[in-house]
């Protein structure tokens, strides 16, 4: 059966200078680590729009990916992600799982927010630098973080059980969300603590451990809050990481390992700054799906 990238090489579709690039620093990156290596690189910084988030069109570029693969060498999973659906999220997951078990890394050149977050706590270890980020895992409707909305429900209900003449600037101020919101914000919330506790406690740590239980919901509890980071596009460092109880490697303690880390980084910025590419899924084999802006 033929791939994805098999079949756009029959339509005469051939590798570009900055394919050519990207491809050899994933190649060496991967020959150093003697491991399998998927690059999950997004636009985000550089492109508004287009398909940049996290969704279910993902699943074809990891299957491609994936292809002929040799999945006794474990993953190394570069993530550059702004994240996106925590359900998309999880078929990753569970894909990627069913062919490598739990041997997979999560490598953070720059920054794996939201639903890539979730995912890095889906693995064995996450390598990050210094200047390296995660990001809270509450979800957002269109911008707007769940607890946001959960809370303006909740301050109404408050409001109106010892005003009810507010009853009519609550009901203009609700309108703007569809027929039982709340309950929908609410799933959403309880679904990113789900995932993230349930991926948590099957690879990095042991969930029938009671210590490790209770690193898990500490980590839990910080990822997945709005009080304290206020912001969903707060940056986590990698002490931040380590001191919830992640189990973070600094990339700074391998020189080797991190030169070939922030090369491919590098190439594959320059690609997506340089070019109309939103989105390149690709393994050390330059087997990949790009996507464009106008695609």
């Amino acid at each position: 059966m033929a791939g994805w990238d098999d079949i756009l090489k029959e339509l005469g579709d051939t590798p570009s200078p900055s394919d050519l690039v990207r491809r050899k620093y994933i190649k060496q990156l991967s020959q150093y680590t003697k491991r399998n290596t998927i690059a999950y690189y997004s636009a985000f910084i550089t492109k508004n729009g287009g398909n940049i988030d996290i969704n279910d069109s993902d699943m074809t570029g990891f299957m491609n990916a994936l292809k002929g693969m040799d999945c006794s060498k474990g993953l190394d999973l570069i993530l550059h992600t702004p994240g996106g659906s925590p359900a998309a999220a999880e078929a990753i997951v569970q894909y990627l799982r069913s062919k490598f078990g739990k041997d997979i890394r999560v490598i953070v050149p720059q920054a794996a927010m939201s639903a890539g977050t979730m995912i890095a706590c889906a693995s064995k270890e996450i390598i990050m630098g210094k200047h390296s980020s995660l990001g809270p895992i509450d979800p957002q409707f269109s911008g707007i973080p769940a607890y946001n909305i959960k809370q303006e429900f909740e301050e109404a209900k408050i409001d109106l059980s010892k005003h009810p003449e507010n009853a009519q600037y609550w009901s203009i101020k609700l309108s703007q969300y569809p027929a039982a919101f709340m309950k929908t914000a609410i799933d959403a919330i309880e679904l990113s603590s789900l995932l993230a506790r349930d991926w948590l406690g099957s690879c990095m740590f042991n969930k029938d451990d009671e210590d490790d239980r209770k690193i898990i919901e500490n980590i839990v509890h910080n990822l997945n809050e709005h009080d304290s980071s206020k912001n969903h596009g707060r940056h986590f460092n990698i002490k931040f990481c380590h001191d919830i109880g992640l189990k973070v490697t600094p990339m700074e303690d391998d020189d080797k390992l991190q030169d070939r880390i922030l090369s491919v980084h590098h190439a594959y910025m320059l690609t997506m700054s340089g070019t109309d590419v939103c989105k390149i899924i690709e393994n050390q084999n330059g087997k990949a799906v790009i996507n464009h802006l106008r695609s």
